[in-house]
């Protein structure tokens, strides 16, 4: 299965293409950056595909990262990943970024506690944690950094993302193993590719994940009045 992933998320805007039976994407490239997701996406996707033979007619499958994370970079990354959907055609399916944070972790069988941690700001993490059997110790929730600490036991934990500093800086503090994972607080895109491959494109949908209602509203006087 031929894959193409997207992630605007949180800090990069970045895409790749992997075929499911090899280890390494076929086309792969992000940048770095906290805005600007909506100006470098389109071009970014163009330049990744153009390397690949069969271009987007050759893809099987999109996925894209749907969040928690940033509210414009969501909607940015997963509208390009309908509108490719819709043209090829092929099926898209999202996948969570904490997912994506921790899949490469625990395809190495740690024998910790595996977190994954995204700064939400005013103290709080979106974080999600499984232990080393597979068990589901936190859904996918937004939690203060105590919060957290409280889940975790005595450790050992491991915590990726952008939030593992101030988890694993508390849990020291009060006696729990825990260090914080070398990896990038950003997703591999080769693993949101392999989990949307593994995805049920009927559950997995490409729709924002907010754990947090968004800070944008409308003005209710800005409205115009029904006529």
């Amino acid at each position: 299965m031929r894959v193409l992933a997207i992630d605007t998320a949180l800090g990069q805007c970045g895409a790749c293409i992997l075929e499911t039976d090899d280890p390494e994407p076929l086309s792969a490239e992000s940048l770095a950056m906290e805005r600007g997701h909506a100006e470098a996406l389109l071009p970014l996707i163009d330049r990744v595909v153009s390397r690949v033979e069969g271009s987007f007619s050759s893809l099987d499958l999109v996925a894209v990262t749907i969040g928690p994370g940033s509210f414009t970079g969501l909607r940015v990354g997963i509208a390009a990943a309908r509108a490719i959907g819709l043209a090829v055609p092929c099926p898209v399916v999202g996948v969570t970024t904490l997912s994506a944070l921790m899949a490469p972790i625990l395809e190495d069988a740690p024998r910790r506690l595996v977190v994954a941690a995204i700064d939400a700001r005013g103290g709080r993490v979106y974080a999600q944690a499984i232990a080393a059997s597979g068990r589901l110790i936190i859904p996918p929730s937004v939690l203060t950094i105590r919060e957290v600490v409280r889940s975790l036991g005595s450790g050992p934990v491991i915590v990726v993302g952008s939030g593992a500093a101030a988890i694993v800086t508390d849990a020291v503090a009060v006696g729990v193993d825990a260090r914080v994972h070398p990896a990038l607080p950003v997703p591999d895109l080769a693993w949101v590719a392999r989990l949307g491959a593994v995805a049920d494109p009927d559950e997995a949908l490409p729709r924002p994940l907010y754990l947090v209602s968004p800070d944008a509203r409308p003005q209710d006087g800005a409205r115009l009045p029904l006529q």
